[in-house]
């Protein structure tokens, strides 16, 4: 549901662009049929949610948002990590220095914050919300988190072939190779928090944070190093399905 609902608008764009451009303005990222498609793993998962397990099972699923205990590590790298990552790409793109605050007023900073919020964030209720348990009842984290970050990153693929959304202005291979790497190594973090949608939602908001400079292709080096540094840091837990979180819809909410 959520590969057809955003393959379908992107296929609305290519066959009726002029028409949608009248109804909605012109694609990009805060376009409402934009939205929509980020919404679609969401928007599939409740609905799953709601056949298999009712109202109550929508609840128990939704209170997995309330388990936000990791390590000091994870934390850091929630935090301070990220930006890092983000920081040492820019760096070798040539465009960190001098650095330019991209917004006028701390108004404008925040709104763009909040906007983002709401948006990529909503994907992890699909991801890791759904898939990623499903996918580690059958296999361990290591591959679980590839095969995940595989479909995540063809999932973007159209949003790639819109102008005036941010994908729009970037190369598909190396975003492709991040969002296997960042994948990866959310996936640790999921298990330990013993299958928080919380921390993943946050991890992703960071990833998305307007506040970061554009590191776009570097960054994917940076990421794929981390990804490497973390399956190494929880070797033991990655390649066993052992402990991996496996639970879409808590017994006990």
């Amino acid at each position: 549901m959520a590969f057809g609902l955003a393959w379908g608008i992107f296929a609305l764009f290519a066959a009726y662009p002029e028409a949608l451009e009248r109804m909605f303005g012109p694609p990009s990222g805060s376009h409402p049929l934009f939205i929509l498609a980020v919404y679609s793993p969401a928007i599939a998962t409740f609905a799953i949610v709601l056949v298999v397990g009712g109202v109550g099972g929508l609840g128990r699923y939704l209170s997995r948002l309330l388990l936000w205990r990791c390590s000091l590590g994870w934390a850091a790298f929630l935090i301070l990590g990220i930006p890092l990552i983000y920081a040492f790409g820019s760096a070798v793109k040539g465009n960190l220095f001098p650095v330019s605050v991209p917004f006028d007023s701390l108004g404008a900073a925040l709104g763009a914050m909040l906007f983002m919020l709401f948006l990529g964030p909503m994907e992890e209720f699909g991801w890791r919300g759904l898939m990623l348990p499903l996918l580690q009842r059958r296999m361990a984290p290591i591959w679980a988190g590839l095969v995940l970050g595989i479909i995540w990153g063809v999932w973007h693929l159209p949003a790639f072939f819109l102008s005036g959304t941010p994908q729009s202005a970037w190369s598909f291979t190396p975003f492709f190779i991040g969002s296997v790497s960042v994948s990866i190594i959310v996936t640790p973090l999921f298990n330990a928090s013993r299958g928080s949608i919380l921390l993943p939602a946050l991890y992703h908001f960071q990833l998305n944070n307007p506040l970061w400079p554009d590191a776009q292709p570097y960054d994917t080096f940076f990421f794929a190093a981390a990804a490497l540094g973390v399956v190494w840091i929880h070797r033991r837990t990655m390649f066993t399905r052992e402990g991996a979180a496996t639970e879409v819809i808590p017994l006990n909410g």
